[in-house]
């Protein structure tokens, strides 16, 4: 090879070449340069917004082998791999008879002996029969011979390389993966330890106050949750399965942590884009609501100024989260790990006895696991993955989930406020409660029952100022943003248990 050709060659394995020979990583770039800007110039949600956006940076970059798919093709986790087995070269597969593949894909002989690994399983009932066919339960043939594996989840084997099934090329088969520092934070999302380390931290740094002060305040946290359900019809419309569908729909809860712990156990396969979109519409806030506050509310009603809430007792703080815990445990036990850590976390607060574990959890736990979360979730978007039809579906979908969440707080304060005497703020989504209670609330503390605690509570506030600055509606929008975030857990739970 002359120097001429060295110098091609290099140029050709460099990540500039394969930058611009591809025009989607490209795209991921300028979304994720897109993200940066919004975190950094207008401070939307930064904490969130900053990690993510770097993560989408980094894992978008060619060659760069930040983030392995492989040790996550299919939806679950191939432990096998993280333990340096091998991918298999379909020509080892002579015999297809004679082996049998296991859950995590690993490829067993009729002894028992582990031949290698495959990216992913085959768990869509699919079979070998005599000939070496590989065939579904209904007797269709998937594939005519060893050389072309097809597993549920899209990824397959052909001619010695790994593909997924819309033909993005993973890995060539006898390649050993090593995993790098991002897979090994990223299993804290995969096992939905993460979202409940995030519930515990939640729960050290919220005020349950406003909720105790004003029970009814549970009634638009409840309303806020109709985008959730919205959702779940409209993507089921769109063709995609219940589990997927439960999985998207709790974008609409504005509740990141919630739809990562739903999505890793029923569309694991949808975390990255479900998790991206989640989180992005969570730092979206302050963009997304006003708009739709303002439509569905007069001039008038932003005005309403609500009364001071009565003060609460510490007992009252304590016997709260102790009886919330006890009581979504036995209604909905699949949301139990959720509302139970958030719960914990509020009465290390309110008992006043564990001030160390408070501001450990609350602070430097509580930023660590954000972090983490934001730069892993960040780094699944890759643009292989999320540049497709499906992801874009996920996203608009995302929006009428928040739209209508939204929605629900606002009218259902307004229509409150048509029995109560003293008008509720519809911003925070007190107009149903004026009716039942007597005194009207403000329309806009509705909008709080979203579960983005405390973006949403602040929303409410801002745009209540607006119009009167006199007008102080945080902690009344803080006691539906509350209620929202058990909502959702509820909301979540139920999911999980029709379609889990």
């Amino acid at each position: 090879m002359n120097v001429g050709e060295s110098l091609i060659k290099l140029c050709q394995d460099s990540g500039i070449y394969a930058l611009f020979s591809d025009p989607k990583p490209l795209i991921m770039i300028a979304i994720a340069c897109v993200l940066m800007y919004l975190a950094v110039v207008k401070k939307y949600e930064p904490l969130l917004l900053m990690p993510i956006a770097f993560g989408m940076l980094l894992t978008n970059l060619p060659i760069a082998g930040m983030y392995n798919q492989e040790l996550f093709a299919g939806g679950h986790t191939n432990w096998s791999l993280f333990g340096g087995a091998v991918l298999l070269d379909s020509s080892a597969l002579t015999n297809p008879v004679a082996y049998t593949f296991t859950a995590q894909g690993a490829v067993m002989d009729a002894a028992g002996n582990m031949l290698g690994q495959i990216v992913d399983a085959i768990t869509a009932g699919g079979a070998f029969n005599a000939a070496g066919a590989l065939v579904a339960a209904d007797g269709s043939i998937l594939a005519n011979s060893a050389q072309i594996i097809i597993s549920s989840a899209g990824a397959y084997l052909a001619d010695g390389q790994v593909f997924t099934v819309s033909g993005q090329l993973l890995a060539t088969a006898g390649k050993v993966i090593t995993p790098g520092m991002l897979d090994y934070l990223y299993l804290g999302v995969k096992l939905g330890i993460y979202p409940c380390l995030i519930f515990l931290g939640v729960g050290c740094m919220t005020d349950f106050g406003p909720l105790i002060a004003n029970p009814k305040s549970l009634l638009l946290g409840a309303a806020a949750q109709l985008g959730i359900f919205m959702t779940y019809v409209g993507t089921q419309l769109l063709g995609f399965t219940s589990q997927e569908s439960s999985s998207i729909g709790i974008i609409g809860g504005a509740d990141g942590p919630t739809a990562i712990f739903v999505t890793t156990r029923l569309a694991p396969h949808l975390l990255g884009p479900i998790a991206v979109a989640a989180y992005s519409y969570m730092a979206l806030v302050p963009v997304i609501q006003p708009p739709i506050m303002k439509a569905l509310t007069t001039k008038e009603e932003r005005k309403i100024v609500m009364k001071p809430l009565r003060q609460v007792s510490k007992k009252e703080k304590i016997i709260f989260p102790i009886m919330i815990t006890v009581f979504v445990a036995l209604l909905v036990p699949s949301a139990a790990p959720l509302i139970a850590c958030l719960m914990l976390g509020n009465l290390f607060k309110e008992s006043g006895v564990v001030e160390r574990l408070t501001k450990t959890a609350g602070n430097e736990l509580m930023n660590i696991v954000t972090i983490f979360l934001g730069f892993t979730v960040g780094a699944t978007a890759t643009a292989t993955t999320f540049l497709s039809l499906q992801t874009i579906e996920i996203m608009c979908m995302g929006v009428v989930a928040f739209g209508f969440g939204t929605a629900g707080g606002v009218l259902l304060a307004k229509l409150m406020n048509l029995f109560l005497k003293e008008k509720i703020n519809p911003l925070i989504g007190g107009n149903i409660m004026c009716k039942v209670t007597g005194k009207k609330v403000n329309p806009l503390i509705g909008s709080a029952g979203v579960s983005a605690v405390p973006m949403a509570a602040r929303v409410s506030q801002v745009v209540g100022q607006k119009e009167n600055p006199a007008n102080f509606l945080l902690m009344h929008a803080m006691g539906p943003n509350v209620a929202g975030v058990i909502g959702s857990a509820i909301a979540a739970g139920v999911l999980m248990a029709l379609f889990g």
